[in-house]
């Protein structure tokens, strides 16, 4: 069944209150319903509510065009002209129409006042999902949102003098009402192929037709035109390479964690749009292993989303900031009776679709980087969390944890990422492109060779010392586990290129006890945000103190760390240590003065990296995990997850976050022994351990 034919009938039994609805939109602020609006006093909440209007009249026009399949026969330039005019609408085409937008909440508040502006920018904000919605034919979802535009409208309209009040409310239970429904829906997106609306559109289109960008709904700029137009000067052998780096990775990180593919059927792949040639190549092979694709959008409702992370089919967006000013809307309405609804319906979820989550293989992620490193503003205005709501999001985040790991165990399931750049990135994008598809492919056996002699250095090491030089002010003491039997024992993972593409690591998970020092970076982004002078001070393998130099205001540093890094905890442990070895991506970066830009899975095998949160083996600790060498990996757990046994709630933070420190502002890394004799490993940003010596090659281009 296709997946029109899944929303067939959805659609039907809401289609009327989805007409109805915008034959409301159409003749509302036509007339004088109140004199309240038309005041002169109040004329910017009627901008507010006309300018929303008008944005709406033009998604139904657009859902039209859609239903009657006219979108599939339109011009390139007319396709363009209108994905161009529905985000230019929003204000989301570029920055300046953002600072003018009533989405940017600063704006909003300075018209339309604090509180009403913070909640009314929010509503706004939960329609602009409707351009996706209206192209993949999501009626439900388009027709609930009119509503409450509608609903929050008679409010004000209405002039009672309770307008922000009801209409707070109107959001909470619009969010809570609906949530059985909406998590239910996304559940399904993760496990059911027929839902895939991608995988439909890159079959049926040609795919050097660029007019197949504008099918999804999304905002399609440079980077997803100029992606798609450089794929299709590439061979189908050039495509089937590509996509086999990492299709095969996948099919090895079952293999080598011991965990047989053949009992599953599905594959969630997440991407940005422009790789379809890349992700038709993928899906054809994942399909001879025996899966098939589950491919869903990124969060369009603040139900679904993860701060200002996106998960799913996206785009390289124009308005960072608009996601970055929106990452704490729930901060208008959560509380503990909707955290609780929340994960109930989380629960009935999994449960309804068990059997398609017993089918599920694990996410496949094709990353992109090249974007223009994006420093956030920080709003006042902006919704934010309270403690109290703090607390209830970790609680949130540990138990739909443990709900999904118990319908999809983590030594049940595998994954693997993969990243290529975009063409923002430079004048050099091809050759940049081709330079990470040589990262991304390098020589494995090479790789297994040296760091092993890196391992089993490390594996006679009581504790390892990592300092910084050149500015950087990193001095840390990473406490080793014990080898009871180092001849079939070892604290190391050999990282090959599989599911963590590209070559170049090996790593564990420390002792926190005695794991103690600073780490810093002078400038380093993660998750796409960018620190300054980020350090980080850890007592026993946890967070003491955190510093970082992006704001003026000693407060706004500490507060944007606690937001984004330690993602609303008071400490994080460090959950992995591990040295990167893979001089040939740093010295890519260097050369196109690119550092800046790369994604942290390339990022962190450029230098040593600490991870903090949960360790690399989160949930999944007592699968036996073996080394080329035949080795087992013994340091799956740390202090804290190990507390899973006694008491699931402390064992996990759910994050894991990778810093690495670079070549060039490293010191030293030495292995310590329990009689103090001190081995070396890098020394001034070069390998000095006899065996690892050809890892400098690449530093001396």
């Amino acid at each position: 069944m296709s997946y029109l034919d899944q929303l067939r009938e959805e659609n039907e039994s809401v289609k009327e209150r989805y007409e109805l609805a915008m034959d409301r939109v159409n003749t509302m602020l036509e007339e004088k319903e109140s004199t309240w609006l038309f005041q002169e006093e109040n004329e910017n909440f009627f901008c507010y509510f006309q300018e929303v209007k008008e944005y709406l009249k033009k998604i139904e026009k657009t859902y039209g065009l859609v239903v009657t399949g006219e979108t599939k026969t339109m011009a390139l330039e007319a396709l363009q002209e209108l994905n161009h005019d529905l985000y230019q609408t929003l204000g989301l085409d570029k920055q300046e129409s953002y600072e003018t937008s009533f989405l940017n909440p600063q704006y909003a508040a300075m018209k339309l006042g604090k509180k009403d502006g913070k909640l009314l920018s929010f509503v706004y904000t939960e329609l602009t999902g409707l351009v996706s919605y209206a192209f993949t034919q999501r009626l439900f979802d388009m027709t609930i949102g009119i509503e409450l535009f509608l609903e929050i409208f008679g409010y004000y309209n209405d002039n009672s003098g309770n307008a922000y009040k009801d209409a707070k409310s109107a959001v909470y239970y619009y969010i809570s009402d609906y949530s059985d429904v909406r998590m239910e829906m996304r559940t399904r997106e993760l496990f059911d192929p027929s839902l895939s609306f991608v995988a439909e559109l890159i079959e049926e289109w040609d795919l050097n037709d660029l007019r197949y960008l504008y099918q999804f709904g999304e905002y399609i700029g440079e980077n997803e035109l100029g992606a798609a137009a450089y794929l299709n000067t590439l061979s189908q052998k050039e495509i089937d390479s590509l996509a086999a780096t990492f299709t095969e990775g996948y099919r090895s990180g079952f293999i080598n964690n011991n965990i047989d593919l053949s009992k599953k059927s599905t594959v969630n792949i997440r991407y940005n749009i422009g790789f379809e040639r890349i992700l038709k190549s993928a899906i054809a092979q994942f399909e001879k292993m025996g899966l098939k694709p589950t491919i869903y959008s990124a969060a369009k409702s603040s139900i679904h989303k993860k701060k200002n992370l996106k998960v799913g089919y996206t785009t390289t967006f124009p308005v960072q900031q608009f996601d970055y000013d929106h990452r704490f809307d729930e901060g208008l309405y959560l509380d503990k009776g909707f955290v609780e609804r929340k994960l109930a319906t989380l629960r009935m979820a999994y449960e309804k679709y068990k059997d398609l989550a017993k089918q599920f293989a694990g996410p496949c992620l094709i990353e992109v980087f090249g974007e223009v490193p994006f420093e956030p503003v920080e709003k006042e205005e902006a919704a934010v969390l309270s403690e109290k709501q703090q607390k209830l999001m970790v609680y949130y985040a540990n138990e739909a944890g443990k709900i999904s790991n118990e319908y999809m165990p983590g030594d049940e399931t595998s994954f693997c990422i993969i990243a290529f750049p975009i063409p923002e990135i430079g004048d050099k994008f091809q050759e940049i492109f081709h330079e990470t598809v040589k990262v991304n492919t390098l020589d494995m056996d090479m790789y297994r060779e040296i760091q092993q002699k890196i391992i089993d250095t490390l594996d006679q090491g009581d504790y390892v010392i990592v300092k910084g030089t050149n500015g950087n002010l990193t001095d840390i003491k990473v406490k080793l586990g014990e080898l009871k039997n180092p001849e079939k024992e070892t604290n190391f993972e050999n990282c090959l290129a599989d599911v963590n593409i590209p070559v170049g690591e090996v790593f564990t998970s420390p002792k926190l006890e005695g794991t103690n020092g600073m780490l810093h970076v002078t400038r380093v982004f993660l998750k796409g945000l960018e620190y300054k002078n980020l350090k980080l001070v850890f007592e026993n393998g946890m967070i003491k103190d955190y510093f970082c130099s992006n704001f003026k205001e000693e407060a706004k540093n500490k507060k944007y760390i606690e937001d984004n890094l330690l993602n609303q905890h008071k400490s994080l442990p460090i959950g992995e240590f591990a040295i990167g070895t893979n001089t040939t991506a740093y010295q890519m970066g260097r050369k196109y003065d690119i550092q800046a830009m790369l994604p942290i899975l390339i990022a962190e095998k450029t230098g040593p990296h600490f991870a903090i949160g949960d360790t690399c083996y989160r949930m999944s600790e007592d699968l036996k995990v073996y080394n080329p060498d035949g080795k087992e990996i013994v340091a799956r757990d740390n202090e804290c997850s190990i507390l899973r046994k006694t008491d699931m709630d402390k064992a996990y933070f759910n994050c894991h976050t990778d810093i690495t420190i670079p070549y060039d502002e490293l010191g030293e890394i030495s292995v310590v022994k329990k009689n103090g004799t001190r081995i070396p490993i890098i020394t001034e940003g070069k390998f000095v351990l006899e065996g690892t010596e050809r890892l400098n090659d690449a530093l001396e281009i």
